[in-house]
């Protein structure tokens, strides 16, 4: 149940807060008042695209809030499901915050996409707008309105469906690809046979490809390695009379003299054998190391060759030897099936045939459930239409069966109606005018209301080309829907108004200069004034005001009774 709406900075909106109620909410007003806006800040609200220039005051936010109580626990585990919690009291708050055509949204403080927004909101609130109601007029909706109305039943066949079909379709791409005449299948087999061969002849193992590369890079830059190392081994050795090594030997013949002197110099002169030990190990290395970097042209010639194939391998295979690898092991795989070519499309054959049984039997199952809940959806439309003045009429779902499977079944169906003796039954998109089509779609919506768990029925121009007796039995019928969901609606007929459990009066008036929107919830005697206006237009006098009256309350008995 939508409790509060607060819009703020949005087209002629400042700052209203609107708490709405249970069963019936009606909202009135002039023309131009603002009553779109209204429905245009839900729509925002349940992360519809924004419009441009819908911010009122550029330099400010424009904001919009929706708070709403949820105590249906299935609705809760349907949010749980998608990651949204409500509150430890039930209550669940979307924001919309606009600024500088930049959006922020959230749901209790967590921020989402508008796509989030509008997956939550499809729990919570069934919208009806004159354009849904245009849907009618389209063959292909009706299907969609059988599939939600029996959706328990039928939800779970049009997964398995989907599931089939894309199974089948999988297979028959995969016949498709391999489809091939002897010659190309001949060309590709050579073709897969010589690229197995250069890939296995390559013999590259794991890893091999650092190390030979390793190898070049040391063998390229060997010489200036060598020369290098040659110039700290002359200065580290033993040849040149000023190198370390000889400095060093002198420097121990030296303290030998005065050891016999001084008995502390022991200490310093073995420190310095020490240090000619490990100058001496060092240049025992280095002198290997630059013996190990000498090289053979054919050495080189062996390693640059064999670097040479394993870059022009992973060049045509692979960036890496797993990814080359990877490849082998799927031209192998396609290898063998071309090798087996015949006997594998024959088991093919068979998985398609088997994939299609299966897929024809789900969608058998599938157009028997939607038939039988067709039955019972049409009913039910019958008797809400009966019950919107259609006394006359039949009204029912004919199904025709498409030449081929698709995900969502076999079956082709649309409404067909009669509203009057006599007449035949025609496709629906053909004979509906303005104001049958408004009850029409309200009976559509009676239906859905009695197999669905939303809380919240907004209705915007319901009433779009009926008055008289039909206004009256369409504000009997939203009062019957509003006894098990709230209902939202705006109206321009009094029959409607007059029904409200909470009544909501819109108003237009310039402050300070700028046209302003307000919104107040009208008291029982202000209600019967405004009811008022909707019967006697510019001049409300005591009749209309009395007749007002007891407009309101013979609506109050019909919704007791």
């Amino acid at each position: 149940m939508l409790l509060n709406v607060h819009i703020k900075n949005i087209a002629l909106i400042d700052d209203a807060n609107i708490n709405f109620t249970d069963n019936l909410n009606i909202l009135t007003g002039e023309t131009g008042a603002g009553k779109s806006i209204i429905m245009g800040a839900l729509k925002i609200g349940m992360g519809e695209k924004l419009q441009r220039d819908i911010v009122r005051d550029p330099d400010k936010e424009g904001f919009c809030q929706l708070l709403f109580l949820i105590d249906d626990e299935q609705t809760k585990t349907q949010l749980q499901d998608m990651g949204v919690d409500p509150s430890e009291d039930g209550e669940l708050l979307i924001t919309r915050r606009i600024l500088n055509s930049r959006t922020v949204n959230t749901i209790n403080d967590m921020a989402v996409t508008a796509s989030k927004l509008r997956e939550v909101s499809t729990l919570l609130i069934d919208m009806h707008t004159q354009h849904q109601q245009q849907s009618l007029l389209r063959k292909t909706e009706h299907m969609k309105l059988l599939d939600r109305y029996g959706r328990r039943t039928i939800d779970p066949l049009r997964e398995e469906m989907a599931l089939r079909y894309g199974e089948y379709t999988a297979l028959r791409r995969e016949m498709d690809e391999l489809t091939m005449d002897e010659a190309e299948k001949s060309r590709k087999t050579e073709f897969l046979r010589y690229q197995i061969s250069e890939i296995e002849s390559a013999n590259i193992k794991q890893g091999e490809d650092d190390d030979v590369e390793y190898q070049y890079n040391r063998m390229v830059n060997s010489r200036d390695i060598v020369a290098a190392a040659s110039e700290v081994y002359g200065v580290t050795g033993y040849e040149a009379s000023a190198s370390a090594g000889n400095e060093i030997g002198r420097a121990l013949v030296t303290l030998k003299g005065i050891r016999e002197l001084d008995g502390e110099i022991d200490g310093l002169y073995g420190q310095l054998e020490n240090i000619d030990a490990l100058l001496n190990d060092f240049n025992v290395e280095l002198s290997n190391y630059m013996q190990s970097m000498e090289f053979d042209d054919s050495e080189f010639r062996s390693v640059e060759s064999r670097l040479d194939v394993i870059n022009d391998i992973k060049g045509k295979y692979g960036n890496t030897i797993d990814d080359v690898n990877e490849y082998l092991a799927n031209i192998r795989s396609e290898y063998d099936r071309l090798a087996e070519y015949d006997e594998y499309v024959a088991q093919l054959e068979g998985k398609i045939k088997h994939a299609e049984d299966r897929m024809l039997d789900v969608a058998e199952k599938l157009s028997t459930e939607r038939k039988r809940q067709a039955e019972l959806m049409c009913s039910d439309i019958r008797s809400s239409l009966e019950d919107l003045s259609f006394m006359e009429v039949r009204f029912d779902m004919v199904f025709d069966r498409l030449d081929s499977c698709t995900a969502s079944g076999i079956d082709d169906c649309y409404f067909v109606i009669s509203t009057n003796i006599g007449e035949k039954m025609r496709p629906l998109y053909e004979v509906a005018s303005g104001g049958e089509l408004s009850r029409i779609m309200l009976a559509v919506k009676s239906s859905m209301a009695s197999e669905d768990n939303i809380g919240t029925l907004v209705f915007d121009e319901i009433d779009v080309g009926i008055s008289g007796r039909a206004a009256q039995k369409v504000a009997e019928k939203m009062a019957i829907i509003s006894r098990s969901h709230q209902v939202i609606s705006i109206t321009h007929l009094p029959q409607i108004a007059a029904m409200a459990d909470s009544h909501y009066l819109i108003e237009k008036s310039a402050d300070d200069g700028k046209t302003v929107t307000h919104i107040e919830r009208l008291s029982e005697e202000e209600s019967v004034a405004e009811i008022a206006r909707l019967l006697g237009g510019v001049s409300i006098t005591d009749a209309v005001m009395s007749n007002a009256r007891e407009m309101k309350q013979m609506a109050e008995k019909t919704k007791n009774n």
